[in-house]
């Protein structure tokens, strides 16, 4: 049975076995939580990207897949990125969202990792609104086979802890 966990915080802080990036599709950096996951988790998360690039995703890693790195220098094994979707108020994305959060957990599973910290996946630059995000999150995570124990959703802030625990009940 996995438990579904709540924390307002750092992603970056948490103790896990993987810690899930909401990545570029570059894979190599940027702002919000991807940034703060490469600073705080050093040059070798960085490099294992470049890897990642120059042999299987040369044109970047396309959105609602996963893939695993070194955690560096994090209290984690593992760093899942995961590329998310930018909202569109005309065009409905809420499959590839969801996929973000199943693919990562196959990952997790593949690597064996029994507790995962998820971000609000696409809600900072990417604009999907809270809300919306929070119940797709929940509902996939619920939905997904997995063998992972504990999944943990790191929030960042208080409107998005409200959103998540809203949809966890």
């Amino acid at each position: 049975m996995t438990t579904l966990t709540l924390v307002q915080g750092d992603i970056t802080r948490q103790s896990v076995d993987a810690i899930v990036n909401a990545a570029n599709s570059s894979l190599l950096g940027g702002g919000g939580v991807d940034g703060a996951i490469h600073r705080r988790g050093g040059p070798a998360i960085l490099e294992e990207c470049r890897g990642l690039r120059a042999s299987r995703y040369g044109r970047g890693l396309p959105t609602g897949q996963a893939v695993a790195t070194t955690a560096g220098e994090l209290d984690a094994r593992w760093v899942i990125h995961t590329v998310g979707p930018v909202y569109s108020a005309t065009q409905d994305r809420s499959d590839q969202l969801a996929s973000c959060y199943r693919e990562s957990l196959r990952v997790a599973d593949e690597l064996g990792a029994r507790t995962v910290a998820f971000p609000a996946i696409s809600t900072g630059v990417y604009r999907w609104p809270m809300e919306d995000a929070a119940r797709i999150a929940v509902e996939t995570v619920r939905a997904t086979d997995t063998a992972v124990e504990e999944i943990r959703f790191v929030l960042f802030d208080e409107r998005a802890y409200t959103a998540f625990a809203a949809q966890a009940g």
